[in-house]
């Protein structure tokens, strides 16, 4: 029995590396996929708050591309099913206002809307991730 797991664990383990080559795991555990060279996709664990998405984002902007802290994150696509998965709640992200509509900058109704044009500074979208969650 053990044999078996150790096999079916190692081919789950092989399976999820050559699938997830270029995904990002942000600090909260929400995963960050490339759609395009311009956009990303935010899939949280189990729905997601809008401050795990922005958080996500934040994250991967700064550390995975170097972003600068006063740079703009935009919301290229609304909440809606993954387009990198088979999740039912992602959003897509961009650095460049043109595939959000051009909104202007600091642009958002609250942080749980998620709707296409909101955006934030990349310092104040990792900033979320050091909150805890309301109601805690």
């Amino acid at each position: 029995m053990k044999n078996l797991s150790l096999a079916v664990f190692t081919l789950g383990f092989l399976g999820a590396a050559a699938s997830g080559v270029s995904a990002f795991t942000s600090r909260e555990g929400s995963r960050v996929n490339p759609v395009s060279d311009t956009v990303f996709e935010v899939v949280p664990l189990a729905g997601g708050s809008g401050r795990n998405f922005w958080c996500a984002a934040g994250d991967y902007a700064q550390r995975a591309l170097k972003t600068p802290w006063e740079a703009h994150l935009y919301i290229s696509r609304s909440h809606g099913l993954s387009e990198t998965t088979n999740r039912r709640s992602a959003v897509q992200f961009t650095l460049q206002p043109a595939l959000a509509g051009s909104p202007d900058k600091g642009v958002f109704a609250s942080v749980n809307s998620l709707s296409r044009g909101n955006n934030m500074r990349v310092r104040d979208a990792f900033s979320l991730c050091n909150q805890l969650p309301v109601g805690f």
